[in-house]
């Protein structure tokens, strides 16, 4: 582990244990934390900042091992997209290559509907996200041509938390777990 991302993880263990009742104060300083970590670009692993040809992957960088929080990597392939999700946890993401588009999503009348324009996250940018603002979003790589990779930060072990992806013309969400995709597991407790 690098010593950038080591020192990361630290400090965001400690913002974890000295608010664990504040879930807000959590999402601030660590949106604030996120934003040093990718502020450079030269700490990731090779291995964790591989792209596959056909869908996005989830590589996980730290699992707290009291399952206070996660830190991943997801890489995404030109064009590659996510389905309509939540979270069911707070969450900090930041941009680290390249660039991509958040859409988030609100239950209209029938089925899901916009809740804003589209946001462009670019390098070093940073956003949030937490049930209580509302978590339901699809994501994509903003290049048809490059890949680009970002840092998410997620209360739990996002690996293993029971979430939902949705069917936006219905609104109806079937549950899920999305697992990591590599077989390179840096601590054993976050499987």
């Amino acid at each position: 582990m690098s010593e950038r991302l080591l020192e990361h993880v630290a400090a965001v263990t400690r913002v974890v244990e000295a608010h664990a009742a504040e879930p807000q104060r959590i999402l601030d300083e660590s949106a604030a934390l996120m934003g040093r970590l990718v502020a450079a670009d030269d700490w990731l692993p090779e291995e964790m900042a591989a792209p596959h040809p056909d869908f996005y992957r989830q590589y996980l960088l730290y699992g707290d091992p009291l399952e206070r929080f996660s830190l991943v990597s997801f890489v995404w392939g030109p064009g590659q997209r996510t389905p309509v999700h939540d979270h069911c946890t707070w969450g900090v993401i930041g941009m680290l290559r390249g660039a991509e588009i958040d859409q988030r999503y609100r239950r209209a009348e029938s089925g899901l509907a916009p809740d804003g324009p589209a946001r462009r996250l670019g390098p070093s940018d940073v956003a949030t996200l937490s049930p209580a603002a509302g978590d339901i979003h699809q994501v994509r790589n903003a290049y048809d041509d490059r890949v680009s990779i970002s840092i998410h930060l997620y209360g739990g072990n996002i690996g293993r938390i029971a979430r939902h992806v949705f069917d936006p013309a219905s609104g109806e969400g079937k549950p899920f777990v999305s697992g990591y995709s590599s077989h390179l597991v840096p601590n054993l407790w976050a499987l």
